[in-house]
């Protein structure tokens, strides 16, 4: 199975500091996932771009996961460069909802383009 997830809208906005190095940003995006995820995802983001390193942020999925329906936040340490984007991801504790309360887990994300992969490996 090719688990999958596409941006549909990335709104960003520097917060504080210069456009290019260490800075502060809020991004209003919307994603929409395939695969081991099934769902879409509307995100507010304040991001920290240190220049080097992942940066942090949030996101909210509403969908399902291996057949089971809610929503979860998960926590993103994603790093940007011309290669594109790499990251990591965990699930907030607590943050599951529906048939997804308890959820766990943690995944990657890696890709190019809008279309990027992940890999999540949940537990219940």
């Amino acid at each position: 199975m090719t688990n999958t997830f596409t941006m549909k809208t990335w709104d960003e906005a520097i917060v504080d500091g210069p456009e290019h190095g260490p800075r502060f940003a809020h991004a209003h995006c919307t994603f929409e996932y395939q695969g081991l995820i099934e769902g879409s995802s509307v995100c507010d983001y304040l991001l920290y771009y240190p220049g080097e390193g992942p940066a942090p942020g949030f996101e909210r999925i509403t969908g399902s996961v291996e057949g089971r329906k809610g929503s979860f936040v998960v926590r993103h340490e994603v790093g940007y460069s011309a290669d594109g984007v790499r990251g990591t991801f965990t699930v907030v504790a607590g943050s599951g909802t529906g048939e997804l309360a308890g959820l766990g887990g943690h995944g990657t994300i890696e890709g190019a383009s809008e279309t990027m992969n992940y890999t999540f490996d949940p537990s219940f």
